[in-house]
Parts: structure tokens; sequence; C-alpha cells
């Protein structure tokens, strides 16, 4: 990517196991789109004062020229289990990389 893939934490604990699996599913963004100006990505639980029942919501902000914004928005309980947010990343990427493939299509044709 031209610019460097921008990670937010908001409620939740940096943590560089999950910049790291950002990292690579953002780069995995290239195959689909090799010009993308800007990625950005919020990871965060927005009430992370319940011991249960928490949502995780991942948000991608993505920019791709000549003034395209794609944003994708993922969101999933925590039920405990600690695969649940990586999983919400994970659908969050796959949701950016549809939108992508549809931009790159709808681009070849213009």
């Amino acid at each position: 990517m031209q610019l460097p893939v921008n990670i937010t934490y908001r409620g939740v604990e940096k943590s560089d196991d999950v910049d790291q699996f950002v990292l690579e599913k953002a780069a995995r963004l290239e195959k689909f789109c090799d010009h993308i100006n800007r990625c950005d990505v919020v990871v965060e639980q927005p009430n992370h004062t319940h011991q249960k029942g928490n949502l995780f919501r991942v948000r991608i902000d993505v920019t791709v020229p000549p003034g395209h914004e794609l944003v994708a928005e993922e969101k999933q309980m925590d039920t405990g289990a600690h695969a649940a947010l990586t999983k919400v990343i994970h659908d969050a990427f796959k949701t950016m990389e549809r939108q992508l493939r549809h931009l790159v299509q709808k681009q070849r044709r213009e």
C-alpha cells in the first residue's frame, strides 16, 4: 500500500497479535486493488464495562482514487471465546474485499 495501515483501538487493549492479523488482512486487499491510498482500521468494544455479551466492532475505511471511499463494518457479540475478535476482523476484511472487487469491476467498465 502507498500509505501505512492506521489501526486504532477503542475500549480494547492494544495487541501485537491483533496488529499483525490486521496488517496481514490489509496486505491481502492489494490483490483486489493495487491503488489504495488509505486504509484505517478501528477495533472497538464500546460497552466494555459489562462482563459478558459485549460487542466487538471493526470498521475499515479505504480510499481509492479518484475519490472513492469504501467502508466495511462488522459487529459480533463477545461470548467469551478467544477467537471472537479475530472473527470480526476477518469478516470485516471479507466485506471490504467484496466492495473492492465490485469497485474495480466498475472502474474497468468505465
